[in-house]
This record gives structure tokens, C-alpha cells and sequence, in this order.
């Protein structure tokens, strides 16, 4: 379990991408979850 942080004044693509990111971070570990239960 790790949280992503960040203290900076991103640009709107920038925010897009850190979204994605944690989507797809989300995702990954819901898919690890399942895999392990």
C-alpha cells in the first residue's frame, strides 16, 4: 500500500496524467487483489 502525493502547481495535462496514473494504479492492484483472494 503506498500513497501517492505531490505539492505542486500542475499544469492541466499534468493533472490528467497524474489521474491516469492513479487509475491505472488502482486498477493493477484491484487485479492483484482478485488474483490473491
Amino acid at each position: 500500500m503506498f500513497v501517492l502525493e505531490y505539492k505542486v502547481k500542475p499544469k492541466p495535462n499534468q493533472i490528467e496524467a497524474i489521474n491516469e496514473a492513479i487509475r491505472t494504479t488502482q486498477f493493477v492492484r484491484n487485479k492483484v487483489l482478485r488474483y490473491w483472494m
